[in-house]
Formats: C-alpha cells, sequence, structure tokens
C-alpha cells in the first residue's frame, strides 16, 4: 500500500502561483510514476500531469505552460508548479501514484485551489 498526501492548496487570486506537493509514504518501491489529476466542480476528474522515476513528464496539453511537474523520488515528493492561474484551474487536485502496470492505482485526498479576485 502507498499513501499519498497533498499539500500546498489555496486561494489565488488571478495571474497568481502556487505550488502543491504530495508526499508518499507505505511500499513506495512499487512507485513507477507518480502523477496529478483535478476534478472540477461539476465536472469529471481530469489528468493534469505525470513523471516518471525517471524523469519523463507528460502534460495535459491545454496545461502546457503553466503548470509544471517535478518530483524527487529520493524524498517520495511529487510537486505541481501552476503559474497564471485562471479562475477555470479551480479543482480540487488530487496527487496519484502507482506501478507500471496501472499508474493510478493509489490515490490521496486531494487539495482545494480556488482561483478568484
Amino acid at each position: 500500500q502507498v499513501q499519498l498526501a497533498e499539500s500546498g492548496g489555496g486561494l489565488v487570486q488571478p495571474g497568481g502561483s502556487l505550488k502543491l506537493s504530495c508526499a508518499a509514504s507505505g511500499s513506495i518501491f512499487s512507485i513507477y510514476a507518480m502523477a496529478w489529476s483535478r476534478q472540477a466542480p461539476g465536472k469529471q476528474r481530469e489528468f493534469v500531469a505525470r513523471i516518471t522515476r525517471r524523469g519523463m513528464a507528460n502534460y495535459a496539453d491545454s496545461l502546457k505552460g503553466r503548470f509544471t511537474i517535478s518530483a524527487d523520488y529520493a524524498q517520495n515528493t511529487v510537486w505541481l508548479q501552476m503559474n497564471n492561474l485562471k479562475p477555470e484551474d479551480t479543482a480540487v487536485y488530487y496527487c496519484s501514484a502507482g506501478p507500471l502496470s496501472e499508474p493510478d492505482r493509489y490515490w490521496g485526498q486531494g487539495a482545494q485551489v480556488t482561483v478568484s479576485s
């Protein structure tokens, strides 16, 4: 089992920045990649970004250039740097992790991000 704990959410004004963190614990040796997804009110959860142990990252096309994922697997932590935030980025942001066969096996509880003036 892997436990994931997100932190860093909050209220930010449009155009501002926020950095989310996700710390993994438990059977971390099984983790192939860690990722971020988000779910806005009334919408389905959507993929944001993923990064593997080897540092390979991929993003949702609509978020490239504004969001950056990074990780330190020695610290079992993944971050999501979000810049130039927009009201439509308001959502609960979830961290996920898992083995190659099931990269989203484990999920955190989520961190609320609200972009509003």
